[in-house]
């Protein structure tokens, strides 16, 4: 798996970029793009034993591009799975008379065949504890003959222990058998199951699966799901509990969708609990709202709760409203996402009869650890504003001197990681890079010679690495830090690219283009150009993967 691991870490020829053709660019444009190069690398061209080495290297891989983009079967192959697709094992035996879509759904073939095999070696284990804690002494009034605890940590109990585990075990990519167990104690007694489920999906549109447990008492259950429709699905179980001659359990659901972003559910429980409930999600980008009704011989409840979702701090706000027959209770709290795989978060429940509860929930991987703090069982100001504050102020101090340092210390590691991966290739890069730029010389002063003869496009400074402003104009020399290896100058190439008083760069990485590398791998990078145009100076900064088009009245330097 590591090996695994590093490949996909590898930076892969890109030979739309290489060519500067867009990704469906048609056979002429390409035929175009390989005659363009194959004038400034061809051997022939040059007579310089050096340069003719270099012309050699450079030639084959614009050869060597042409080659995959120009047939159809293996630009079906690249523009599936990369350059990986090319290399798999088998494709060698492919017939040529197959089209691109049987090529395709082939490779799709031996991509399921191994991501069987990952699968049956994964257990996907997912766990759940939670820690129920009585802090309502910390808040509670005394009557005057009541001696309190000494100490801040006795006022405090643990008043349960609740811890479910699960594990999977794939047979194929249609079985599965789970395996889940579940303990819990609460003021001295304690209960425990053990499930075993085995599901399968019978086909894309359905699936059914049978359960069988121990512990309180014998159960066993089938559930099914099945999508009727496009927009139209449905799910149901039936639950035996062999305990005091319970009478069968049953659950189902239908569900519809009702627009792009919003789901209606309506679902019926019977059996020792009779309930209708129903209840409609909408969820878009930016936000998640719920809206709960349940009506039924024991309980009935209505809620409406919504999420806030700040993608770019990767932040949730969220708040709930919910009433019944069994009480009231508001509830506001955030989420914060604090690494790839870890998230945070606080809310404070406020309500009655319950009181105020502050629960803090932390997210690791497919693990959920749960504290519920019983703070109080009356609704009153104090604990309300140490839930708030505690928590905020709590999470303020951690980031900045525990989580912060962390991540930056984890990128850093990140981006090590990922040169030292590609530091084989980079250096390789960087000398074709050189090779190539040595090589368009005579073109670039041919080219440029035209377009100043016309008034036409003339590229004078072009810097391209990490964070380049216009202020500072020397190749080489990183505006932000100084690091002069982190911007090279990219001049020539550009003005090679140059055609008819055009210039068109493709949304992909600039690295990838001829004459360019990679100067600061795992950095963000951008391309600032500076142009003449009809004797006007221009000049414009884009991201690494964003298009170019000069020139633009807009990037025009006003010199008055």
């Amino acid at each position: 798996m590591d090996d695994e691991t590093e490949q996909e870490g590898l930076i892969e020829e890109d030979f739309y970029t290489f060519l500067n053709v867009s990704r469906d660019a048609t056979p002429e444009e390409i035929n175009n793009a390989y005659r363009k190069l194959s004038r400034i690398y061809h051997p022939d061209k040059h007579t310089n034993p050096d340069l003719k080495k270099d012309a050699e290297v450079l030639f084959n891989r614009t050869k060597k591009a042409y080659e995959v983009l120009s047939d159809p079967h293996q630009r079906a192959i690249y523009d599936t799975v990369g350059m990986k697709g090319l290399e798999t094992e088998g494709w060698e035996i492919v017939q040529r008379t197959k089209t691109p879509q049987e090529i395709r759904e082939e490779y799709e073939q031996l991509a399921m065949e191994r991501q069987e095999r990952r699968l049956q070696q994964r257990t996907n284990p997912k766990g759940t504890i939670t820690v129920n804690v009585n802090a309502t002494d910390l808040f509670a009034r005394y009557d005057e003959d009541y001696e309190a605890p000494d100490g801040l940590f006795s006022s405090i109990e643990v008043s349960g222990l609740s811890i479910s585990q699960s594990i999977e075990a794939p047979l194929t990519l249609k079985d599965t058998i789970t395996m889940s167990g579940q303990l819990g104690i609460q003021n001295g007694n304690g209960s425990g199951t053990v499930n075993l489920s085995a599901r399968r999906l019978i086909s894309s549109k359905g699936s059914i699966e049978f359960d069988v447990g121990v512990g309180n008492g014998p159960t066993f259950s089938v559930k099914g799901f099945r999508t009727i429709t496009k927009n139209l699905f449905c799910n149901g179980a039936v639950v035996l509990h062999f305990k005091n001659e319970d009478w069968p359990n049953i659950v189902g659901t239908l569900a519809q969708r009702l627009d792009k972003h919003t789901i209606g559910y309506l679902t019926y429980r019977g059996g020792g609990q009779n309930a209708m409930s129903t209840m409609v999600v909408r969820n878009t980008n930016q936000s998640c709202t719920t809206f709960s009704l349940e009506l039924g011989l024991v309980h009935s409840y209505v809620s409406l709760s919504y999420t806030y979702k700040m993608e770019e701090k990767e932040l949730k706000l969220r708040g709930c409203v919910k009433a019944g027959s069994f009480g009231a209770f508001i509830e506001y709290g955030a989420q914060k996402k604090v690494s790839q795989h870890s998230s945070i978060s606080a809310a404070v429940r406020v309500g009655v009869p319950t009181g105020v509860t502050l629960r803090i929930k932390l997210i690791r991987a497919s693990q959920i650890y749960s504290f519920p703090i019983h703070l109080c069982e009356e609704v009153l100001i104090a604990p309300v504003f140490y839930a708030t504050v505690v928590p905020l102020f709590t999470w303020t101090i951690i980031k900045k001197f525990v989580i912060d340092p962390a991540v930056k210390e984890q990128e850093e590691k990140k981006k090590k990681k990922q040169r030292e991966v590609n530091k084989t290739r980079m250096m390789e890069k960087q000398r074709d890079a050189k090779a190539a730029v040595s090589l368009m010389r005579a073109t670039f002063s041919r080219n440029r010679s035209e377009e100043e003869s016309k008034g036409g496009l003339v590229i004078t400074k072009a810097l391209y690495g990490r964070v380049v402003y216009p202020q500072d104009r020397s190749a080489g020399d990183d505006a932000s830090t100084g690091h002069r290896d982190e911007v090279i100058d990219v001049t020539v190439p550009l003005q090679c690219l140059v055609k008819d008083s055009k210039l068109i760069l493709h949304n992909a990485s600039k690295s990838q283009l001829p004459g360019f590398y990679d100067p600061c791998v795992g950095e963000d990078k951008q391309l600032f150009v500076q142009y003449l145009f009809h004797g006007q100076t221009h000049e414009c900064i884009i991201k690494d993967d964003e298009r170019l088009r000069i020139p633009m009245e807009s990037h025009r330097v006003n010199t008055t």
